[in-house]
């Protein structure tokens, strides 16, 4: 990784975006209908970067994109980030979430007292908003009290959510081991 760039790329899903500097990934883009939206959402974050050809982490985190937004399992937890500018209740935050596995939910309470935050609910669904690499820090992952769907302010909304769980074959945190995951 050198100097800033981003790559817009088309997974089975829609067109996702990544953008680097060289300390790691700074932007990622759920899929969306257009790649022009990918590209002026990376543009926001990342003025200085320019269109370019992923190599190495980078190259590797299209790659299993792709594959993720296809159905397979894939761990994005080893994904260098830069999140410069980020303040440390959301570094802790955006830490619990990289410790979920694929497949696993937690509810906005569970991921604040996983984060030492035990009262932060309100506090939490705000930084799950701005966080600036979706899939690689999970958010869908996090869901509403009662293991309801909570909201997702990606690009698609909720229904981008479910189907990221539905990919995963997600279940509620509260689901007996017997029952059958979220059936999207």
């Amino acid at each position: 990784m050198s100097a800033p760039g981003h790559h817009v790329f088309e997974t089975d899903l829609g067109f996702c975006g990544a953008g680097w500097t060289a300390d790691g990934l700074a932007r990622f883009i759920l899929p969306t209908a257009e790649p022009s939206m990918v590209s002026s959402q990376i543009a926001k974050r990342l003025p200085a970067s320019r269109e370019s050809r992923p190599d190495g982490a980078m190259a590797d985190l299209v790659a299993a994109a792709r594959r993720y937004f296809s159905g397979s399992q894939e761990d994005f937890s080893e994904v260098p980030l830069d999140l410069a500018g980020v303040d440390p209740f959301r570094r802790a935050l955006y830490a619990a979430m990289r410790r979920l596995a694929y497949g696993e939910t937690i509810t906005y309470g569970g991921l604040c007292a996983a984060a030492g935050f035990p009262n932060a609910a309100r506090e939490t669904g705000m930084a799950m908003g701005r966080n600036p690499v979706p899939l690689i820090i999970p958010c869908h992952r996090v869901l509403a009290a009662g293991g309801k769907i909570g909201g997702f302010s990606a690009p698609g909304g909720v229904a981008t959510k479910q189907k990221m769980l539905a990919l995963e074959g997600a279940r509620s945190p509260n689901a007996e081991p017997a029952q059958a995951s979220f059936a999207f």
